[in-house]
């Protein structure tokens, strides 16, 4: 099995001992994300929209940094500090995903800090390289 990290430039710095993606035999893995910027920032405090379009975006970042798109990912595990924000990421994450919907969940969970209010992790299978 071929076994590659992938970590784009301009990733925030990780909280704990991790890849914010691994690519394995053409399917990425790509960790729980959160609303982080370059900086270790925090991105959109207090405002589920703006957190989940970061947290798109860091994805798709490390979605491309593999060499695929976001019509790639077939999977979503999606964890909302509060479920009343569920309306909110569903309109941004649309945008992200607007057919061909992958799979998905979405629970509540207290996220690795309290200003977290979204994180998402992904899978995707890429193209076979030539």
């Amino acid at each position: 099995m071929s076994r590659k990290p992938i970590i784009p430039a301009g990733s925030p710095p990780p909280l704990a001992p991790y890849s914010p993606g691994v690519l394995a035999d053409n399917i990425l893995y790509v960790s729980g994300v959160l609303a982080m910027d370059a900086e270790g920032k925090t991105v959109g405090v207090g405002d589920a929209t703006a957190q989940t379009r970061a947290v798109l975006e860091s994805i798709k970042s490390i979605v491309e940094a593999a060499g695929g798109t976001m019509a790639d990912v077939t999977m979503n595990s999606i964890f909302l500090k509060d479920l009343s924000d569920y309306a909110a990421m569903n309109v941004v994450y649309k945008e992200y995903f607007p057919k061909d919907f992958p799979a998905r969940y979405c629970i509540r969970a207290d996220l690795v800090k309290p200003e977290f209010l979204v994180e998402i992790s992904s899978i995707a299978h890429l193209a076979k390289s030539t």
